[in-house]
């Protein structure tokens, strides 16, 4: 009869710890974009699920990279009920990007970290916008738009405060 050695539990179970933060900020950040917010504030609505996956592209790169943004973009794409793929397409492309960069973006000052922030969530907008226009689906420019300026300006809070916890993941690596 075969037995798990006690090593591999606790391997198991600190592999599991290790990637809690992760998946707990990932699974607030879908809660944030899912919430339900008056129409007048609905279109300046952060990209928190891109900022999230940035963030952790950018700082744990080898653990989570494309594979973790396209499932998320999946989830992305079935909460709001758009065309399938949409979403993931998008983010696999911002986050391919952080990856393959990511020695260089992480010696960047906070202001030029923050610039380079504000255009990979332009591109991840484009990206939707360019992906709807082909499926013939319109909508007003703002709504692309206004969500770049927020996430920016989001983006040295989101980075501090996921910093300390960023720490940790990589110490347990």
């Amino acid at each position: 009869m075969w037995t798990m050695q006690p090593w591999t539990v606790m391997m198991s179970n600190d592999r599991a710890i290790r990637h809690l933060p992760v998946i707990l900020s990932i699974i607030v950040a879908l809660a944030l974009t899912m919430l339900p917010l008056p129409r007048v504030i609905e279109v300046f609505r952060p990209n928190w699920v891109a900022l999230i996956m940035i963030f952790w592209a950018l700082s744990v790169p080898r653990s989570y990279s494309v594979g973790i943004a396209w499932v998320v973009g999946i989830v992305l794409d079935v909460s709001h009920g758009t065309l399938l793929g949409q979403y993931a397409l998008a983010l696999c492309v911002v986050v391919y990007i952080v990856v393959r960069f990511h020695l260089l973006m992480r010696v960047f000052p906070p202001l030029q970290l923050t610039a380079t922030v504000f255009a990979l969530i332009a591109l991840y907008q484009f990206l939707l916008f360019w992906i709807n226009g082909v499926a013939g689906i319109t909508a007003p420019a703002i709504v692309y738009w206004a969500p770049v300026l927020t996430s920016a300006i989001l983006w040295p809070l989101i980075f501090t405060l996921l910093s300390g916890v960023s720490f940790r993941v990589q110490m347990r690596s």
